[in-house]
């Protein structure tokens, strides 16, 4: 239910922003719930920190992020 507050609003101006509600709520209900978002992935932390462990070798001791 969407109630008017405050103002007077004319018709063509309450029906653009129920348009603006209800296709919002649209693309709400539209979206997968059990996928991942490309906003989740972006912003995951892992895709990061993943290109940047230090590798095995001989000379690994000097690329550690760890402290001694």
């Amino acid at each position: 239910m969407i109630k008017v507050v405050r103002g007077n609003p004319t018709p063509e101006e309450l029906a653009a922003a129920l348009a603006v509600v209800r296709a919002r709520a649209a693309t709400a209900a539209a979206e997968p719930s059990g996928a991942p978002s490309t906003r989740d992935a972006w912003s995951d932390p892992s895709r990061i920190a993943a290109a940047h462990l230090p590798h095995p070798g001989p000379a690994s001791w000097g690329r550690t992020f760890w402290p001694s």
